[in-house]
C-alpha cells in the first residue's frame, strides 16, 4: 500500500470511529443534540487530520512539529474512545435484555474513562523509555551484556533532546554491543545530529542492525547513509563475527525485501555450529527456521506490543508471537516493544523500553 492510499485508509476509518464515538455521546446525553458531534465535527477534524499528515512530511519546523502532535495524537485518542465507547454499547444492549436501563450512568462511566485513558496515554507518549534487563542463561556462552535499539522512528514525532535522554539511559548500562533492529529514523530536520548521537554510543564489540520496512519507506540509500553515519555495521543477508568470537547474522526487512524461510536457513546454516550464533531480524518471522538453523539468540521488533492497547490482540492476527521472551525449540527470542512511537506519539499499557539482554550474568 503506497503512503496516500495508507492515509486515505487512516482518515476514512478515523471518520467513522468519531462518528461513533460522536453517536455513542449523543445517544448518553440526547440535550446535546446529535449535528455538532455526529455531523460536524468528525467531518471536520477528519479534514485536520488528512491536512496534517500530508503537510508535515513535507514542511518541517516547530510549527509542523506541533500540528503533527496534535493532529497524530488526536488520532490515537480517538481509537481509545471509540473502544471504550463500543464496550460501553455491548454492555448496555445486554442490560437491554433484562430491562434495565442505564444510559446516562454509562455515559458519565464512558467519559470518566476516556479522560483517564487519554492521560494515561499521553504520558506513555512523553515519558523516557524504561530499561528493562532480561537474563537469559546459554550455556558454553560467554557472558554479555546486549543492548536493544529498535522502532524508535526518530524525526518530526520524536525530538533529539528525547532520543538523547533515552541513550544517555542506555549508556549507562554499559553494555557490551549494541543491536539495533530497524525502523530507527523517519523523516524530518537534524538528520545528520540524530545520526551523530547514536555514532557517540561506544560498546566494546560494536554496533551492528538490520533495516527494517520504515527504511525501505524512506529511501534505501538514505536509510544506508544513516546506518553508516551512526556508525551502525549493516548486515544484510550477512553474517560477521564479533571480537569474542560470538557470530552475528542479520537479514533485510523478511516481508518488504521479500526474504523468504528459505533465505533465512541457507544464511544461517553458512555459519560455524560451534559458535554461539546470534541471529538479527527486524520483523518477528521464521523463528522456527533460525531455531533448527542453529540460532542460540534471535532479537526482533516491529509490533511495538501494538502500542495502544487493545491494539496489541489485532498485531496478534499478523505475528504468532508479538512481545517478550520466547522459548523456540531451544533458542531464546526476545521481541522487543520498541525505542518510541510510529506516528500516533502516545502509549497506552505498552510502554516503550530499552532491553538490556543479559547472557550468562
Amino acid at each position: 500500500m503506497s503512503v496516500s492510499a495508507f492515509f486515505i485508509v487512516a482518515s476514512v476509518v478515523l471518520w467513522l470511529m468519531q462518528v461513533t464515538v460522536g453517536a455513542w455521546l449523543f445517544w448518553s446525553f440526547p440535550q446535546m443534540g446529535w449535528k455538532i458531534p455526529v455531523a460536524v465535527l468528525p467531518v471536520l477534524l477528519t479534514v485536520f487530520f488528512r491536512f496534517s499528515m500530508e503537510y508535515t512530511r513535507a514542511h518541517w519546523g516547530a510549527w509542523e512539529s506541533v500540528l503533527y502532535y496534535m493532529a497524530y495524537a488526536w488520532a490515537g485518542l480517538i481509537f481509545l474512545a471509540f473502544c471504550i465507547c463500543a464496550v460501553c454499547a455491548l454492555v448496555q444492549w445486554v442490560l437491554f435484555f433484562f430491562h434495565v436501563n442505564i444510559r446516562s450512568w454509562l455515559g458519565w462511566v464512558s467519559v470518566g474513562l476516556m479522560l483517564l485513558a487519554a492521560a494515561l496515554a499521553v504520558y506513555g507518549g512523553i515519558s523516557t523509555p524504561r530499561v528493562k534487563r532480561i537474563p537469559v542463561a546459554i550455556s558454553g556462552a560467554p557472558k554479555m551484556k546486549i543492548a536493544l535499539l529498535s522502532d524508535a522512528h526518530l524525526g518530526l514525532g520524536v525530538s533529539l533532546n528525547r532520543f538523547d535522554k533515552a541513550l544517555q539511559r542506555l549508556e549507562a548500562e554499559e553494555p557490551d554491543v549494541l543491536f539495533v533492529l530497524g525502523d530507527i529514523f523517519e523523516y524530518g530536520p537534524n538528520r545528520s545530529a540524530y545520526a551523530k548521537r547514536l555514532a557517540q554510543v561506544q560498546t566494546p564489540l560494536g554496533t551492528y542492525g538490520v533495516f527494517g520496512n520504515h527504511e525501505y519507506y524512506v529511501g534505501y540509500e538514505n536509510s544506508k547513509n544513516f546506518f553508516i553515519d551512526s556508525g551502525i555495521t549493516l548486515l544484510e543477508n550477512e553474517t560477521v563475527q564479533m571480537p569474542n568470537g560470538v557470530a552475528v547474522a542479520g537479514v533485510k526487512d523478511v516481508r518488504t525485501a521479500r526474504v523468504s524461510a528459505q533465505d533465512v536457513q541457507t544464511l544461517l546454516q553458512q555459519t560455524d555450529s560451534a559458535r554461539l550464533l546470534i541471529y538479527l531480524s527486524h520483523t518477528p518471522l521464521y523463528a522456527e527456521e533460525a531455531a533448527a538453523a542453529g540460532v542460540d539468540l534471535m532479537f526482533s521488533g516491529h509490533t511495538h506490543n501494538g502500542q495502544i492497547f487493545p491494539f496489541n490482540y489485532l498485531v496478534y492476527l499478523q505475528f504468532p508471537r508479538v512481545y517478550g521472551l520466547f522459548a523456540v525449540d531451544g533458542m531464546k527470542f526476545y521481541i522487543t516493544s520498541g525505542l518510541f512511537y510510529w506516528g500516533i506519539p502516545l502509549r497506552f499499557l505498552a510502554p516503550a523500553e530499552i532491553p538490556i539482554i543479559e547472557v550468562n550474568a
